[in-house]
């Protein structure tokens, strides 16, 4: 997979409590950042695929969106 690098701008009031959310987890800031960003890319893929009714085609089967 290719890297690509990005230029972040952190509100200077919220820099302190990723660094140190990120030390808490033992990974450095890029990887806590990558992964927090993983993380609400999947979940507005969910959101939007929960908006196109494909949970009704579940129904009964034990499954839910």
């Amino acid at each position: 997979m290719p890297i690509v690098t990005m230029t972040l701008r952190i509100p200077g009031e919220l820099a302190p409590s990723l660094k140190d959310a990120a030390s808490r987890e033992g990974m450095s800031l890029n990887a806590y950042v990558v992964r927090a960003a993983r993380r609400e890319a999947t979940l507005d893929a969910a959101r939007h695929l929960a908006t196109l009714g494909l949970g009704d085609d579940l129904a009964g089967e034990g499954d839910t969106l």
